[in-house]
């Protein structure tokens, strides 16, 4: 399956929080868009693996993504390396994303700028034909594949847009997939250690976030993302 947009988390619940909207909006494009944990975010204070499990798949269904899939690797400790690297790149090649977004360049969790890395690093590399990568259970080499652009959505910390995105409309979409990790949420009625992201505050700073960016541009709602490299428009009335 050929995805047009391929999003990254180092944990369930980052690719909601971070493009919840900008999934939405793509999906009811019409675009195809994946997502892909790298962790199952073991080392969550609230719950447990298994719970976010279930409510990854929720929020999928919820965000009407074509795929979800989750790397297994080690929650924060998995490292930017050969061996991870592989694995991404196997990714990459097997859904062939012209768009790829991934975690925040720099965050208060160590997971997310690692992650961050070590996607963009795969991306890269996965485009040179002289790595050869299999998928599991298939003989054929994969074929070279390099995403177009990709782009790192804003996190924990308020850093500065490169451009963002107009989600009017689909943050009620959003702030739906992100309480579907309900153990992880504000739930007055939890008896679970209080966490940064159990507050009721922080759900309110994730609309008013998206409602200042967007005040800033004129819109609704907006994310921002940080880029690697130019974006290009076809003419100025690109522009909003």
């Amino acid at each position: 399956m050929k995805l047009d947009i391929l999003v990254f988390g180092a944990h369930p619940d980052d690719a909601e929080l971070g493009a919840g909207g900008t999934i939405a909006k793509e999906v009811s494009l019409g675009k195809k868009v994946g997502i892909v944990d790298l962790t199952r975010g073991e080392l969550g204070t609230r719950g447990f693996a298994e719970i976010r499990d279930t409510e990854a798949a929720k929020a999928a269904k919820i965000l009407g993504v074509e795929v979800r899939e989750n790397m297994e690797f080690a929650d924060g400790f998995f490292v930017n390396d050969k061996k991870h690297q592989l694995e991404l790149i196997k990714i990459i090649r097997k859904y062939r994303p012209e768009i790829v977004l991934c975690n925040a360049v720099d965050d208060r969790h160590i997971d997310h700028p690692k992650g961050s890395k070590l996607v963009s690093d795969a991306c890269f590399l996965s485009g040179l034909v002289k790595i050869d990568t299999k998928l599991e259970g298939d003989e054929n080499w994969q074929e070279a594949w390099r995403p177009k652009q990709v782009y790192h959505f804003i996190q924990w910390k308020n850093l500065k847009p490169d451009f963002v995105l107009d989600v009017s409309g689909f943050i009620d979409k959003k702030t739906e997939a992100i309480m579907a990790y309900s153990s992880q949420f504000y739930d007055p009625n939890s008896n679970e250690p209080e966490t940064p992201i159990s507050s009721k505050n922080f759900i309110d700073s994730v609309n008013y976030r998206a409602r200042d960016l967007g005040r800033m541009v004129g819109v609704e709602h907006a994310e921002g993302f940080n880029v690697e490299r130019f974006v290009a428009v076809d003419n100025l009335d690109s522009l909003i």
